[in-house]
């Protein structure tokens, strides 16, 4: 289907742009290009993009700062970074500065066109956060705590249901542990981060979440996600 929606793509490699822009412009997307992090922030503001991919190493200015910058503006435009291959550290400052989710390079350009969709999905303004999930064989209540599973409730602590509800309402979506900290916990929370390793393992136990539709996925060097196998 096509449409007309702005990206804008801030990459300092001509290959991977030229890449980039043949995938998108077959999807029916105008593409933006700024090849430093300084024509990236112009650009941003001249041309008003409705979504950014960002590649982390660019001259003048790095994605870091260009990300931050771009989480100032009220606008909330979601940005896709892109990082190099096993660069873990690299994915968790992407994520805590605000990126909506990275892809390694080298990459698939059907994947960054699908990770653009499940990304415009999840931020869209229509996009209303059910207070009841379903997933096949699982109903997840937060207005009433209540999950079922099989037809058979199963009972977690509170702490332990508003972290399965937050990362299943955000389906596919990595998040690093401090951000789930500060989701579930409070930004004032003072605890170890390895609380979150632990609220999972005790979910996994008492869900038995190895399935083959979802299940709560480590990422390792990151965080976690509720990954559902379409």
């Amino acid at each position: 289907m096509k449409n007309s929606m702005k990206i804008l793509v801030v990459e300092d490699d001509p290959y991977i742009s030229e890449l980039l822009d043949l995938y998108l412009s077959k999807e029916g997307y105008k593409v933006i290009f700024a090849a430093d992090g300084e024509a990236g922030l112009e650009q941003y503001y001249d041309k008003n993009p409705e979504f950014v991919i960002l590649d982390i190493m660019l001259p003048k200015q790095d994605g870091w700062e260009v990300c931050k910058e771009i989480n100032r503006d009220e606008r909330s435009v979601p940005i896709l970074m892109l990082t190099g291959k096993g660069e873990s550290y690299d994915k968790v400052r992407g994520l805590e500065l605000g990126a909506d989710d990275y892809v390694v390079k080298p990459f698939d350009p059907k994947e960054i066109i699908a990770r653009i969709k499940a990304i415009l999905r999840r931020t869209s303004p229509n996009a209303q956060k059910n207070p009841s999930l379903m997933f096949l064989n699982m109903t997840l209540d937060i207005s009433q705590y209540r999950l079922v599973r099989n037809d058979e409730f199963i009972m977690l602590p509170p702490k332990e249901l508003e972290l399965l509800y937050y990362l299943a309402s955000n389906e596919n979506h990595v998040f690093t542990r401090q951000q789930l900290v500060q989701q579930i916990w409070g930004f004032d929370y003072e605890g170890d981060n390895r609380t979150v390793d632990v609220h999972i393992k005790r979910i996994r136990e008492k869900i038995n979440d190895e399935l083959p539709h979802w299940q709560l996925k480590t990422i390792h060097g990151i965080g976690y996600k509720f990954e559902v196998n379409e």
